[in-house]
């Protein structure tokens, strides 16, 4: 059992608070714009998704939230009513309906979150190449974690 009084606790404690804040920020953020934090949840994943290269379907988009067909579609239908995405055919196969985010919800991700991530951005620039190695290696480990954490009793 690891020590849970050492120097690596306190960086594990500070991560929970950050991912608290987070969460509360982008609470906040839905509720201000009147959605669902799932809502939220969901641009975030397709703005990865297109950041990436890849396109999005329902099932893809459901399976990243961890919510059945029922809850995907409707979670759909509201982002849908709202103007933050539209149904599309996918570039690779047009047999594929695929989520597209609109530009207005890039637009209003940004007002929200902008200037979170420029001060997330100025704090990295401090660090010198071999802390960010460091860091991006401490954080994709705790994503690993996380995501397989489901399966661990």
């Amino acid at each position: 059992m690891p020590d849970r009084r050492g120097p690596e606790m306190e960086i594990v404690h500070l991560l929970r608070a950050v991912t608290v804040e987070l969460g509360l920020h982008s609470a906040r953020g839905a509720n201000r714009n009147g959605m669902h934090a799932t809502d939220v949840r969901a641009l975030i994943a397709l703005m990865d998704a297109r950041r990436a290269g890849e396109e999005m379907t329902a099932g893809g988009l459901g399976g990243a939230l961890g919510l059945n067909s029922a809850g995907t579609t409707a979670l759909l239908d509201r982002l849908e009513r709202a103007g933050h995405v539209r149904r599309v055919r996918g570039e690779r196969d047009r047999r594929r309906v695929v989520i597209e985010v609109d530009q207005r919800a890039v637009e209003l991700g940004l007002s929200f979150f902008g200037p979170l991530i420029d001060r997330s951005v100025e704090l990295l620039r401090g660090y010198d190449e071999r802390q960010l190695a460091a860091l991006r290696g401490f954080l994709g480990g705790v994503r690993e974690a996380v995501a397989g954490a489901d399966g661990v009793s």
